[in-house]
């Protein structure tokens, strides 16, 4: 479940937002072909985290520049997986090392 990753993550990154208002959210998105993706996001002033599970990994990805909607994502040259939301919708990308991005959970909407 989330809450190991969430709170090493919280250990590494909060004493550093001490001067920031934080917010922690928990939500649950249900994908395509039934794959449900617990997600967890860390919002302060100054930094924004996901993390979420999949395949029974914990993923911890960063908020990046997005267009529209909210781009997390892990900030190296190598493979990593891309999470991006945008309202009730998410979709999961794998980013290979030249930066092409393929889908691999899609139709993700939030569940109440």
């Amino acid at each position: 479940m989330i809450p190991a990753r969430l709170a090493l993550l919280a250990a590494l990154v909060l004493p550093q937002m001490t001067q920031a208002e934080t917010t922690l959210q928990t939500l649950r998105y249900l994908c395509a072909r039934g794959v449900e993706v617990p997600a967890a996001y860390i919002n302060a002033d100054d930094a924004s985290f996901a993390v979420i599970t999949v395949e029974g990994r914990q993923i911890a990805l960063y908020n990046q520049p997005a267009a529209s909607g909210a781009r997390y994502g892990w900030p190296s040259d190598g493979s990593s997986y891309v999470w991006w939301t945008k309202g009730d919708a998410a979709t999961l990308y794998w980013k290979d090392e030249t930066g092409a991005e393929t889908p691999v959970l899609t139709d993700c909407l939030q569940q109440n």
